[in-house]
């Protein structure tokens, strides 16, 4: 079993920045990563990072914004947002034990899931 907390959501202007945080506890997961959902829309997969060989993954729609990194150490997965635009509003999720991560393909599941903290990007 894996638990994740979350953290650092917040309201932001277009432009600026946040870093959320993922603390987790149990086991260690490999993959973890981060998914949000908008109002209306479904879940996407925004990052993900392997802890074994550090190699990560982005949605096309956050690259060059947006980096995930982890501190092993501490248990803790970040999610540092530049950059962000009024579209990135959305609830945003840490998950772990990610499916697809090391294939060509898009994430599109996790075994485990944080409760999720809001962002919100005012113009």
């Amino acid at each position: 079993q894996v638990q994740l907390v979350e953290s650092g959501g917040g309201v932001v202007q277009a432009g600026g920045s946040l870093r959320l945080s993922c603390v987790a506890s149990g086991r260690t997961s490999n993959i973890m990563g981060w998914f949000r959902q908008a109002p209306g829309k479904e879940r996407e997969f925004v990052a993900g990072i392997s802890s074994l060989d550090r190699r990560t993954r982005y949605a096309d729609s956050v690259k060059g914004r947006f980096i995930i990194f982890r501190d092993n150490a501490k248990n803790t997965m970040f999610l540092q947002m530049n950059g962000l635009k009024p579209e990135d509003t959305a609830a945003y999720y840490c998950a772990a034990d990610l499916n697809n991560f090391h294939l060509n393909s898009v994430p599109t599941y996790a075994n485990y899931w944080g409760q999720g903290t809001q962002v919100t990007v005012s113009t």
